[in-house]
Formats: C-alpha cells, sequence, structure tokens
C-alpha cells in the first residue's frame, strides 16, 4: 500500500497519482550497463574459455566478474528505488508530496492552501513528458520537485479539484 492511501482520511479519495519520470534512472542505467556488459561480462566469458591460467588466477577473474555484475545490478535496483520513493498524488481535498524511503519528506497541503503550482520544462523535457512542479501554499515557501512525470496533467488536476471546492 502505497503511502498516500495508507494516510487518507475518511470521505476522502485519491483523484491523481504520479511519480518521478523514468529519466531519473537513466544515469543509473548507463552505468549499471557498463558495469554489467564491458568488464562484467567480458571478464566471465574470457575466464571461462581461457584453460592455460593458473586456478588461483582464474577465481580472481570469476571472482572479479561476478563482483562487477552485482555492482550493476545493484546501480539499477538504486535507481529503481529512488524512482519509487518518490509519490505525488491529488486527492479530493489536498495535494500529497512524498520523497525517501529510509528518511521521508512529505508536504501534504489542503487544496484551499494552494496558491499557485509553477510547472516549467525543458525542451528535451517537454519532448518525453516530464518537468519540475513548484507547489507554493499561501504564505509559505515554494516547493520544487524535479523530473516529475506529466507535470502538466497534475497541475490541471490540482485546478479541477480547486475548482469544485468552490
Amino acid at each position: 500500500m502505497s503511502y498516500v492511501e495508507s494516510n487518507l482520511v475518511p470521505g476522502e479519495t485519491v483523484i491523481y497519482e504520479t511519480r518521478l519520470h523514468w529519466i531519473v534512472m537513466l544515469g543509473h542505467i548507463i552505468v549499471g550497463c557498463l558495469l554489467l556488459v564491458l568488464p562484467g561480462v567480458l571478464l566471465l566469458i574470457y575466464a571461462f574459455r581461457q584453460t592455460d591460467i593458473e586456478t588461483r588466477n582464474l577465481h580472481l577473474m570469476e571472482g572479479g566478474g561476478v563482483a562487477l555484475l552485482v555492482c550493476g545490478i545493484v546501480t539499477i535496483l538504486m535507481g529503481m528505488v529512488r524512482r519509487n520513493a518518490t509519490e505525488m498524488a491529488v486527492t479530493n481535498r489536498r495535494v500529497v508530496i512524498k520523497t525517501g524511503l529510509a528518511s521521508r519528506k512529505t508536504i501534504e497541503m489542503l487544496l484551499n492552501k494552494v496558491e499557485s503550482i509553477e510547472v516549467s520544462e525543458t525542451a528535451f523535457g517537454r519532448m518525453l513528458g516530464y518537468g519540475t512542479i513548484v507547489v507554493i501554499g499561501t504564505g509559505g515557501t515554494p516547493e520544487p520537485f524535479h523530473k516529475v512525470a506529466h507535470p502538466l496533467e497534475f497541475r490541471s488536476q490540482v485546478q479541477q479539484q480547486i475548482e469544485k471546492l468552490h
């Protein structure tokens, strides 16, 4: 069960949910694949094809290849955890944004306290469907959230729910 669903008050329903865009994993995927494919797999293939190398050196190569494979997989998993540790939702009463896994930061703002939502998209972000959302509450400080998937849809859903309150 997600953080948002587990913290709904009676009568509150989730209208829209989004998360970070897959682009936040791109660096992790590139580094992970470089560790997996280039040195990890090639080292293991080389070690298994050699017959004239000392057993000790062969075991070192195999161990190094396995270690690189594990590091590559862990790097990719870290990207997945980073992406999935952020939840953004619009309910019929508030905007909820939760970031982090081990240490958590949450912003829960009643819809009638939302002053504005700013959306910034780069040209590349517009093509791929991600951008930065800045939620500004009455009397509050701006809270930016980068690389959010479908930021215009998020803003639209907040605006629709605010209109329903009036």
